[in-house]
């Protein structure tokens, strides 16, 4: 089967579009044969911190297809079942996690080929509302934002939330997703092309991530902070949030380090919560509400499998509007 290979060494340099071999599912698997996978950030992460030692490791965590083949003890899935993957491998349940939750394109082999072998548990009915390209992309940002809103966010209706920096997936689905539970959205950006973008999709209030962030939000102030940029915006939020206010955080793109005054945190009773990708029962509450409000997941660009490479760029370049998808079809 084709695959995308990162070899171990070289960023993006290291990806190699090639042969693999094609491996049946053993007991309690099954095989997907893909019909579309999606790009995450977590993917250019894992392939910088790869070493020319480590084994070629086919990358992608988000796919969708339909089962090939089941593997001895399979009983919940036959041939022919339209899948989407759920990338947490052994996470079960919302308040049990793991050390270290175990993912789908790394350390296993991921979604960018055209199969994937993975436990049957980890094989989800796909929503029949959605193209493949939709359930291809969906999985990990779309479970990464319900979970940091809802679990650890606890976002209520009526609330006002602020998702700062715009545009990529995990951001795009909160806007979404809080959006049909009655929140209003307020984004940041520093272009204003995806501010506009935000403001079409149902965000109440975009601004500038460079402006003055009191001014820009004409005085008001949020309940609830997503924040997956870390120090080069996290002072900036003590200017914005309501006492009693609570930051979740999950993610850190512009570095792990930060200092910000601790009275801004103890005064005014500011919660900071930690949150990273979620469980196979928020998985399915994830489906259930992106069904039950017919969200659609927003596509930037889809690329045949063969020109991941260029999809990658577009991402690192921080180009795209939503999700980067993958095609075998």
């Amino acid at each position: 089967m084709k695959a995308v290979v990162h070899v171990g060494y070289g960023g993006l340099e290291g990806l190699r579009y090639e042969d693999m071999v094609d491996k049946q599912p053993g007991a309690g698997e099954v095989k997907i044969r893909l019909k579309a996978a999606g790009l995450n950030h977590r993917d250019l992460f894992i392939m910088a911190d790869r070493t020319e030692p480590d084994v070629p490791l086919i990358i992608g965590s988000d796919g969708a297809g339909r089962i090939e083949a089941v593997g001895e003890g399979v009983a919940n899935h036959t041939v022919g079942d339209e899948v989407i993957i759920n990338p947490c491998i052994g996470w079960e349940s919302a308040d049990k996690v793991p050390d270290v939750p175990a993912i789908v394109g790394g350390p296993s082999d991921g979604t960018f080929a055209e199969a994937i072998i993975i436990p049957s548990q980890n094989a989800v009915s796909k929503p029949a509302y959605l193209s493949w390209a939709e359930a291809g992309v969906l999985p990990l940002s779309a479970l990464t934002a319900y979970r940091a809103l809802f679990t650890r966010g606890c976002l209520q209706q009526g609330e006002h939330v602020l998702i700062p920096g715009i545009g990529g997936g995990v951001a795009t689905y909160a806007m979404m997703m809080a959006v049909a539970a009655g929140a209003r959205v307020s984004v940041t950006s520093r272009s204003e092309i995806k501010r506009q973008a935000a403001l079409n999709h149902g965000a109440d209030h975009a601004f500038d991530s460079h402006s003055d962030w009191t001014k820009s939000m004409n005085g008001a102030a949020v309940d609830l902070i997503l924040d997956s940029i870390g120090p080069a915006t996290f002072p900036h939020y003590f200017e914005v949030i309501k006492p009693g206010g609570r930051i979740v955080t999950f993610g850190a793109s512009s570095g792990d380090q930060m200092q910000f005054p601790m009275r801004s945190l103890f005064f005014p009773q500011i919660s900071i919560i930690g949150s990273s990708m979620g469980s196979s029962e928020e998985f399915a509450d994830m489906l259930q509400f992106m069904e039950r409000h017919a969200l659609h997941p927003i596509i930037d660009r889809v690329y045949p499998l063969q020109d991941a490479v260029q999809a990658f760029h577009r991402m690192q370049q921080g180009e795209q509007f939503g999700n980067i998808g993958i095609t075998m079809y």
